[in-house]
């Protein structure tokens, strides 16, 4: 495993995302691992060398972060893994229920806490843009729980550039806590991070941790395949569409002339980029850990990576919501 920054943090080249960890009865994502399903995978990635981890609040709601506390925390020390959450969704059905107000965030990160079982998270992000709730009243909460010491860091996901920079900037003004991460929407089917948001990242030094490296596994199979997840997936469905197969049959001829698994072949094409810190991978199937980790070391040629970009076609701005 190689290992990058994250502001101070040296983290996995793959994050394990912990979305796939989850009671299914609680409906929102009926096709998640239950505790024993799952450990054997928080241990195969400790065991290859994968030190960061992601989940957040509304996952199976709230169980994810109880599986991924009580699985990591049983098979590592805590100072040895870096664990992220994030705020903004709905936990309850209450006008406070969710969102990025003082209120909310000051509850989430206490019940994330409690759910997950340890004192802190190492990095905090909120899982969108909150236009209802003033910019300096959330970003102040923020600085405040860092300040409280139940954050290590804190971090942003999905939104336009021109908000992020609104961000980094009213942070710096105020002498607050700054964003070092932006875990956003980014693999070989969705590109519209390479206009704004990639470059304002690397301007301003914050890692990028992209989610979804793989479009929901559309990278992995053949564009008609489905998978339990994909036939219940409703958000997944607005993210794509029929262009992308292009792209998806480039991967599988640069997966074929390289005898390897097409994942790997997405995911090299992500870490090539320097821009790219740590992608979050989903594994439900040991097979899926395997290739991430063997994508670190696949070094594409420029002509494969060619090939792979050639088919693109320009989407509208999907994830953000």
């Amino acid at each position: 495993m190689k290992y990058r920054k994250l502001a101070g943090m040296d983290v996995s080249a793959i994050c394990l995302g912990c979305m796939s960890y989850g009671v299914p009865s609680s409906g929102t994502h009926p096709w998640s691992m239950d505790y024993d399903e799952a450990l054997p995978f928080f241990k195969q990635a400790l065991d290859a060398g994968i030190n960061f981890f992601d989940t957040a609040n509304v996952y199976s709601a709230g169980t994810s972060e109880e599986i991924t506390g009580r699985a990591l925390l049983s098979l590592a020390r805590r100072d040895s893994v870096v664990i992220a959450t994030k705020v903004f969704g709905g936990m309850y059905d209450d006008p406070n229920g969710s969102g990025l107000s003082r209120k909310a965030i000051f509850a989430e990160i206490d019940n994330s806490l409690r759910r997950l079982g340890t004192d802190y998270v190492d990095l905090y992000q909120i899982h969108r843009f909150d236009r209802s709730v003033p910019l300096e009243e959330t970003l102040e909460a923020l600085h405040d729980v860092v300040k409280a010491g139940k954050a290590r860091y804190i971090g942003a996901s999905s939104m336009w550039a021109w908000q992020f920079a609104k961000c980094l900037y009213t942070q710096r003004l105020n002498g607050w806590t700054r964003f070092v991460s932006m875990q956003n929407h980014y693999n070989l089917i969705y590109r519209e991070e390479e206009r704004e948001m990639l470059p304002l990242c690397q301007d301003q030094d914050v890692a990028v941790i992209p989610w979804s490296p793989l479009a929901r596994g559309r990278l992995t199979r053949d564009w008609d395949a489905t998978t339990a997840r994909a036939e219940t997936d409703e958000f997944g469905r607005k993210l794509y569409q029929d262009t992308d197969r292009l792209v998806v049959d480039r991967v599988a001829a640069v997966a074929e002339a390289r005898g390897v698994p097409r994942a790997q072949v997405a995911l090299a094409w992500l870490l090539r980029n320097p821009a790219i810190t740590s992608p979050i991978i989903g594994a439900t199937k040991p097979g899926h850990i395997d290739d991430a980790v063997a994508a670190v070391s696949l070094e594409l040629s420029d002509d494969e990576v060619l090939e792979l970009e050639q088919p693109y076609v320009p989407h509208a701005i999907a994830g953000h919501s």
